[in-house]
């Protein structure tokens, strides 16, 4: 029996402002923290920036072209908040609004639509130097943020995301500092963590203000499918302490109105939360989600630490002297055996499965989208140009078979949205690491789409799972 997937079913492509567009100071766009981070010795593997990137900014047209012909019905991009407000504060830079308008009116025009993002990690750095997320006022300037791009993109946009991956944003950025900022205290994490829930919710009240009441709002967060090594109960209680910090300290507040007392039981010692204001749970969940968005690429195993310290080695997010698990001291992280992508991360579909399913659970009737899953592999062009990237095709292949199995058994699945269009900048990495189905050649610009995107142009237009090895 074909693996068939459900009519008006999103196949979509997505990307980020910064790991793209270039042009860091063209049109008015201000510095973000991304660039200040990247532009710092010994932050990113050989000093690599996104200052040109993929060049999208100037070649949006082709890579907009591109995604037409591969039959793709959605594409989620980011919009650049310092191309917007170069200082986070202040009226709205017309140039960098029309670029966004002009994207969005050309994949309207070829029939794929639009799912912005408001927030993919690119905090403009004059509101870093008044604080940054552990500062209270970053979420009120979100908020404005978001209210001018709903006034300048409404009429064109119907899907929107506040926030994507905040675990990254407060927990890399401010807790074990391999992600921009850059900074290390714990405590400033929660913050960071607390201020981007309340942001969320203070930019949801000023989107509903602004946008026609068929406007669709989400958010996007790498919920991670956290499993105990062993049956122990000193395992089971350290997949406990990291699923509070991983999920539910932003599905807390989110879906429930109240973060997690074992959260607030395990950072006791850290903080007391009072950060968090009495009416904080009630307006960051005063908008319900119309849906969440889900990012996964593999499992977190854990165990407790016993005789020796704890290791976050193999978290999977970057080797740093600081833990951006805060109350999760004597947890170990660890490797699941089996194949790994170049990220070195495993290849395990059912942790999707999991997370799908889970969810249809805890939040019976909120429509899921993954909104990112994809691998990074060391793809090279062979002699006649083409690039054959079958480890790629087996690895969507697994996981979208787990998203059927997941729709089979009950989740309210309605989209999956491929990382990445494009080989980009891949953070703290630089271009070390190819997580796109289009390859990027960064001397010369020139875009050639791999197997991959082939394999995947077939699904799209066919909403069939093709085999994992194209003839």
């Amino acid at each position: 029996m074909p693996v068939s997937f459900p009519p008006g079913f999103l196949w979509g492509t997505a990307t980020a402002a910064y790991q793209i567009e270039g042009a860091a100071q063209e049109d008015g766009r201000g510095p973000s923290i991304w660039d200040t981070f990247s532009h710092t010795p010994g932050r990113t593997r050989g000093g690599d920036t996104g200052d040109v990137a993929a060049d999208h900014y100037h070649r949006a047209p082709d890579d907009v072209r591109t995604m037409a012909e591969l039959g793709v019905n959605a594409y989620r991009f980011s919009v650049s908040w310092p191309r917007v407000q170069p200082t986070g504060r202040g009226p709205a830079v017309q140039k960098g609004l029309d670029f966004y308008r002009a994207l969005a009116d050309d994949l309207l025009d070829r029939g794929i639509t639009p799912v912005l993002t408001l927030y993919h990690w690119d905090l403009p750095q004059a509101l870093e130097d008044e604080g940054g997320w552990p500062a209270r006022d970053t979420a009120r300037r979100f908020a404005d943020y978001a209210g001018l791009v709903a006034d300048a993109l409404g009429d064109r946009v119907e899907r929107w995301t506040t926030l994507n991956e905040p675990w990254c944003s407060a927990f890399l950025g401010y807790g074990s500092g391999v992600h921009a900022p850059g900074r290390t205290d714990p405590v400033d994490a929660l913050r960071a963590a607390h201020h981007l829930n309340l942001a969320h919710g203070l930019a949801a009240h000023a989107l509903r203000a602004v946008l026609p009441g068929h406007a669709q709002l989400s958010i996007s967060l790498n919920t991670c499918a956290v499993r105990a090594r062993t049956d122990r109960d000193a395992d089971r209680d350290a997949r406990r302490r990291v699923d509070a910090l991983a999920n539910r300290v932003f599905t807390g507040p989110l879906l429930h109105g109240a973060y997690p007392e074992d959260l607030l039981d395990d950072t006791a010692h850290l903080t007391d939360w009072s950060f968090v204001h009495a009416d904080d749970p009630a307006t960051i969940a005063r908008h319900p989600l119309d849906s969440l968005g889900v990012n996964y690429y593999a499992p977190t195993v854990v165990s407790a630490a016993t005789g020796g310290p704890a290791s976050t080695a193999d978290d999977g997010h970057g080797a740093s002297a600081h833990s951006p698990w805060p109350g999760a001291d004597r947890v170990s992280f660890h490797q699941q055996p089996g194949e790994r992508t170049d990220m070195g991360w495993g290849v395990d579909p059912t942790g999707l499965y999991d997370l799908l399913t889970h969810y249809a659970r805890e939040a019976p009737g909120l429509p899921l989208f993954v909104t990112e899953n994809g691998a990074a592999y060391p793809d090279r062009p062979a002699a006649d140009g083409t690039v054959h990237d079958v480890r790629r095709i087996r690895y969507l292949h697994g996981h979208i078979a787990a998203l059927h199995r997941a729709l089979a058994d009950g989740a309210d699945v309605r989209g999956y949205f491929v990382w990445s269009l494009l080989d980009n900048f891949e953070w703290s990495y630089g271009y070390a690491k190819r997580f796109g189905i289009v390859h990027v050649d960064y001397a010369t610009q020139t875009r050639t789409p791999k197997a991959s995107a082939r394999w995947y142009a077939r699904l799209a237009r066919t909403g069939v799972l093709p085999d994992p090895v194209m003839p």
